[in-house]
């Protein structure tokens, strides 16, 4: 991704209140993905779960990442 990229998302990451909601919907998601990791027991299913996971942590850290990338 390009710099001009990243800065049209600094808008959207510099709003306290937005990033809040970003947030608790990460929060949310990833209890509700933890509890199908505890029943599941197809290991597709588990990886597929796993990477969910991770790309919602990566949105925990989206405004450092669009900050670095603006610079």
């Amino acid at each position: 991704m390009d710099k001009q990229f990243y800065r049209t998302l600094l808008i959207l990451v510099n709003d306290k209140e937005v990033m809040d909601k970003v947030h608790s919907y990460v929060t949310a998601r990833v209890e509700v993905l933890r509890n199908q990791l505890e029943i599941t027991q197809d290991i597709e299913k588990i990886c597929a779960i796993q990477g969910a996971i991770r790309e919602l942590r990566r949105l925990e850290t989206l405004r450092d990442e669009v900050i670095k990338g603006a610079e």
